[in-house]
């Protein structure tokens, strides 16, 4: 009738977490169309396809609404041209549903985009917890010379909506090495959502 509680230890370093019931990896090859590079890119994954740019574990008890999916990212440090290494990036199905992300270990941001196009970058270090609200299209970036570890979680009905970001070209802002830094930069590929787009993803919401 209940669930059995658990107990789950993260390693900062790798990012492994005893207890996942599931580990998905994305490989260079899986993430054409993400970087504004694109000879970059193409000579990156000729170069060695199978090069893992991050990997996630993860538990998810239930599906169903009222519990919760959590696990961690780890993310290789590294540039496609100038544009720092990231995740695909989501909204999620449902998508009045929330995520959190506690940075373990090393550097990074995290990049959000309303349905609307407005952008918002937060920083994310060990010890700092990022709140990312209901509706907010969201991927993560290390802009760090080490790999970025987070720890995640997130109701278990959320679903996750990759292609809203593919439709529209990427999400409107890159991050970019910027000397010993990073800078936002315009996706000059962007294309702003149609008020119809929109809609349709507030039609999600339950």
């Amino acid at each position: 009738m209940y669930q059995t509680p658990t107990a789950h230890l993260i390693n900062p370093n790798t990012g492994e977490m005893s207890g996942a019931t599931g580990r998905y990896e994305k490989r260079i090859s899986d993430l054409a169309g993400v970087y504004a590079d694109e000879a970059a890119f193409a000579a990156k994954a000729s170069e060695d396809p199978d090069h893992v740019v991050y990997y996630v574990h993860e538990t998810r008890p239930q599906q169903a609404k009222g519990d919760l999916i959590f696990g961690t990212t780890w993310m290789e440090p590294g540039k496609i041209g100038d544009e720092y290494y990231m995740t695909r990036g989501h909204i999620h199905a449902q998508a009045n549903r929330p995520e959190t992300y506690y940075g373990e270990s090393g550097e990074g941001l995290m990049l959000m985009e309303s349905p609307e196009g407005e952008t918002r970058i937060l920083e994310i270090r060990a010890k700092e917890l990022v709140y990312v609200p209901p509706m907010w299209i969201h991927r993560s970036v290390n802009t760090g010379s080490t790999p970025l570890v987070m720890s995640f979680c997130y109701p278990s009905d959320s679903g996750q909506d990759y292609e809203i970001i593919a439709r529209s070209g990427g999400m409107a802002t890159r991050i970019m090495a910027d000397g010993d830094g990073w800078k936002a930069v315009d996706n000059a590929n962007y294309r702003p959502r149609t008020k119809e787009e929109i809609a349709a993803v507030m039609a999600t919401v339950d």
